[in-house]
């Protein structure tokens, strides 16, 4: 098998960068009062997600902008959210990893031609109004990838 990257059709232009890492938690409030006592990390932005069911900041250092990668807090609204299936599950933590890419429905149409399933059929709106998808975690390593494209 070769190892030849070159010789693969990879749009590695469409990926920018890791855009956040996602943490389930029971307590929003509390959690960010947490980075913000240890650290001195602040919440860049936060929203009501009803579609997903999820109360969520962004958060980090001051200096960040909101091009820059964050961690995203994720609480759940209620107990039927997918976040609260997830805490249930495995209790709070590391939930998603997220890419940002600069044309989701390239990346989606060439990882749905490499044999890829998205959670979606197609994005879907997610924080601050940018498009999502999700890869399968059994397709990406028992990893939950988020694809993001900002507004």
């Amino acid at each position: 098998m070769s190892n030849d990257i070159s010789a693969i059709d990879i749009p590695h232009e469409l990926v920018i960068c890791l855009d956040h890492v996602g943490i389930a938690v029971p307590d929003l409030d509390a959690a960010v009062e947490f980075y913000r006592s240890a650290f001195g990390w602040v919440n860049h932005h936060q929203e009501t997600n009803e579609e997903q069911g999820v109360t969520e900041a962004m958060i980090g250092p001051k200096h960040l902008k909101e091009t820059d990668g964050m961690i995203q807090l994720l609480a759940p609204l209620n107990e039927n959210s997918t976040i609260a299936k997830f805490i249930d599950k495995k209790g709070p933590g590391l939930q998603q990893m997220c890419l940002r890419t600069s044309d989701i429905e390239a990346l989606s149409k060439h990882l749905t031609e490499q044999g890829v399933r998205l959670l979606y059929p197609a994005p879907k709106v997610g924080t601050g109004g940018a498009k999502i998808n999700f890869v399968h975690p059994k397709d990406a390593g028992g990893v939950l990838l988020e694809l993001t494209q900002p507004a």
